[in-house]
């Protein structure tokens, strides 16, 4: 390890420019969560959760465009509406689902029953 050795008055002007950044850091910070814009963003892991659908579903979503998303380097980001109309969408898809397999099912049996006659 190396040693470097600077004046006080040249560590002194570094503190304090470092303590001006951290305070400047903190600032935006709280701005963001003052507005929610954190909280308006969720990533792959959270829109699984939210949705109870593997990745692979949630890559299909963003493939056929039915989720919007953004993109930042490798890391993907769902916005909270977006998310929220994508759970409406889901519901309304295992709604249909449902009515669709009552109705498979109640027509397997009225066929039953005519066979047994």
């Amino acid at each position: 390890m190396e040693i470097v050795c600077i004046e006080e008055t040249a560590f002194e002007t570094w503190k304090a420019h470092f303590a001006s950044f951290k305070d400047k850091v903190q600032d935006l910070c709280s701005k963001c969560n003052e507005k929610g814009m954190l909280a308006k963003w969720q990533d792959n892991q959270d829109v699984c959760k939210i949705l109870r659908i593997s990745p692979r579903t949630l890559q299909t979503l963003r493939d056929n465009k039915s989720l919007p998303y953004t993109q930042v380097g490798r890391k993907i980001y769902y916005k909270s509406e977006d998310v929220k109309n994508a759970v409406k969408g889901v519901e309304e898809l295992e709604n249909f689902r449902k009515q669709k397999q009552k109705k498979q099912t109640l027509k397997n049996c009225s066929h039953g029953t005519n066979n047994k006659e």
